[in-house]
């Protein structure tokens, strides 16, 4: 991607105004992950450190990142690290400083194992054409609730249900053609 063309030899390298660039560029990014999938579960103090450790993370991993990849890579680390959180908020843990483990166990595996069925679905979403594609992308990838979605898209909430139920049974269907249990 040309927008983070040469980051990630400047991550690699541990070059510190490459983070802090890169914070500038996509703190609000990652806060609104955070945000859409903890809201109403996570404090304002939980979101933040969540995104503090998002930024950690992808500074202790940087010698797996790629320009290409790099925003992609950089939500998945989010997205698994509001699930994460969200885990031990809700379960009540409080860690103890002799549990935490000095190496992140962030995995670029997971997300990785995804990269072609990720792939096939992008062109999917895509040939849904507007606006139920960016419904899906609203709904699905930034965690937009329906009232918000209807709301800034000037659409009945009903109308965005509506739309969200055939494109997931048109998702669904293409899957299938092209070869995809489901």
């Amino acid at each position: 991607m040309k927008e983070n063309r040469g980051m990630a030899k400047r991550l690699k390298k541990k070059d510190e105004s490459a983070l802090e660039e890169l914070m500038n560029k996509y703190t609000d990014l990652v806060a609104s992950i955070i945000y859409n999938i903890g809201r109403g579960t996570l404090s304002r103090e939980d979101m933040e450190e969540v995104v503090t450790d998002t930024f950690v993370t992808l500074w202790k991993n940087s010698d797996k990142v790629k320009d290409e990849t790099l925003k992609g890579y950089l939500c998945c680390i989010a997205k698994t690290k509001t699930y994460d959180k969200l885990d031990t908020v809700k379960k009540g843990i409080i860690l103890d400083i002799d549990e935490v483990k000095a190496e992140d166990e962030f995995s670029l595996e997971g997300c990785i194992e995804q990269k072609e069925v990720n792939s096939v679905l992008g062109k999917i979403i895509k040939e849904l054409g507007k606006p139920d594609s960016e419904i899906i992308l609203r709904y699905y990838f930034y965690y937009q609730r329906i009232g918000r979605i209807s709301e800034e898209m000037n659409l009945s909430p009903d109308n965005v249900k509506i739309k969200l139920h055939r494109a997931r049974a048109k998702i669904k269907k293409l899957l299938t053609e092209r070869g995809y249990d489901l």
